[in-house]
């Protein structure tokens, strides 16, 4: 292996749950909790229709995969997809800089059970894909240069994989060196007009970061030098770079940096969410004239430098639309999961309020990310009175976390609809005490909704 394969290899084969501290697990609990929240909100997406019609076939060698919320039998890959298609698909799930951590659970999620693991053994092994995924994405810079990503994702969640199935160092280094060549996802993905790929495209990283792990853990071997040597990312794509040291190392434990998403919007719209509402209370919605909001480069980036973001035509787009998103905050006073229904996100109505913003990346907000996050709406009346508004640090951010009362709220939300409020509740105080479960069976069961009432 080369000295990077040989640190995440090592590490994700070495983690024990005592090694793990009180508040990082405790962190860890609540982005799982989040989670599946989310993944039960999202459980009747079109992207989970469409991979259930295909999900089935032989067991593999590893065991079966258990598709959240169904008692359906799959594929660990297929189990993967569609676990990961659930959580992404409302965009709430949990966030940092330039990915969503919580994409690599639904990998987790879909063999825990046929691996025979505790809730201790999983959390244990989140843990260590969150602590790869956290040391991967800032020194890659893969965001940046144009790739997505399901590239850091999908390596994570290998060594998560590698932790739950009690793999060896040398079994994690090929899984990481198979995967590494084979799946470096272009940007393509989230820029323009959005498809349902948007929500699916991690759903495939960790769905054949799966399969990678089982080749490798039945012998498959992976080149020898993925990152540093000839043809390698180093060389092809990234430029020499050097993660953070693990804790066992003396570094620090980077998943208490993870963000939560308040509003079920793209992170970097979260501050806007907020500017939009505190901006209400000043101005009249009818008496603005122009709002110019100014950000980091990487919103900008995101979801305020294309024309197809001033009039989204899918879902998708208009999660990813900044000034989509600003005006609905502005006119309803909130966003909700129903802001983008198609007959919300198409209505006439609101393109010209958005017609009125301007984005625009700010130098110094942006040398302040992604420690700090800023986001600053000027705007102007019709008879010229100026109102600024500044906001930062969101709420869920790990600046200003959710506390459990509202992580809660938020699990309630989403999953009542679904399983009915007394169900709900069993599955919220389940989850929150993973740690005592024995067999992770029962709580997934937990997990089905009942049947319907005619």
């Amino acid at each position: 292996m080369d000295k990077l394969t040989r640190q995440l290899a090592d590490f994700a084969a070495s983690l024990r749950y005592d090694d793990i501290p009180a508040a990082v697990l405790s962190r860890a609990r609540q982005s799982l909790i989040d989670t599946v929240g989310c993944a039960i909100g999202g459980r009747n997406c079109e992207a989970v229709r469409i991979a259930q019609t295909i999900a089935g076939g032989a067991v593999p060698a590893h065991g079966a995969g258990r598709i959240l919320g169904s008692n359906i039998g799959a594929t660990a890959q297929e189990a993967a997809f569609v676990n990961t298609a659930m959580i992404r698909y409302l965009d709430f799930n949990d966030s940092w800089h330039a990915g969503h951590p919580s994409d690599m659970l639904g990998g987790l999620l879909a063999v825990a059970e046929s691996s025979g693991a505790d809730g201790k053994h999983f959390l244990t092994a989140m843990v260590a894909a969150y602590e790869v995924v956290f040391r991967l994405i800032p020194p890659t810079q893969m965001r940046e240069k144009g790739w997505d990503q399901g590239f850091c994702v999908g390596l994570a969640t290998v060594c998560g994989l590698g932790r739950l199935w009690n793999l060896n160092a040398e079994q994690i280094g090929h899984a990481l060196a198979i995967t590494a060549v084979a799946n470096v996802p272009m940007r393509a993905t989230r820029a323009g007009n959005l498809s349902l790929w948007k929500g699916s495209a991690t759903a495939f990283a960790v769905r054949n970061a799966v399969y990678a792990t089982q080749l490798a853990e039945g012998g498959m071997t992976g080149p020898e030098s993925p990152f540093e040597g000839r043809h390698g990312l180093m060389e092809q794509i990234t430029g020499p770079f050097a993660i953070d040291p693990f804790p066992d190392q003396g570094g620090d434990w980077l998943l208490p940096w993870v963000r939560l998403k308040y509003w079920p919007v793209e992170y970097n719209a979260q501050a806007g969410v907020w500017a939009a509402l505190k901006l209400r209370e000043e101005m009249p919605i009818d008496d603005i004239a122009r709002i110019d909001i100014a950000t980091y480069w990487s919103a900008w980036h995101e979801i305020g430098s294309e024309a197809a973001k001033w009039d989204p035509r899918t879902r998708e787009t208009a999660d990813h639309s900044l000034p989509y998103i600003f005006s609905q905050a502005l006119r309803d006073g909130k966003v909700g999961v129903d802001t983008f229904d198609e007959d919300r996100y198409l209505d006439p109505t609101i393109r010209p309020l958005m017609a009125k913003i301007s984005v625009a990346e700010d130098a110094e907000i942006s040398a302040l990310f992604p420690h700090k996050i800023v986001m600053r709406a000027t705007a102007w009346a019709t008879d010229g009175r100026r109102v600024e508004i500044q906001t930062g640090d969101p709420r869920g951010d790990s600046t200003n976390p959710m506390d459990e009362a509202e992580i809660a709220a938020k699990f309630i939300w989403l999953a009542e609809p679904v399983l009915g409020k007394p169900q709900a509740d069993a599955v919220l105080t389940l989850w929150n005490e993973i740690e005592q479960v024995a067999d992770l069976t029962a709580a997934m069961d937990a997990l089905i909704a009942p049947p319907r009432s005619r």
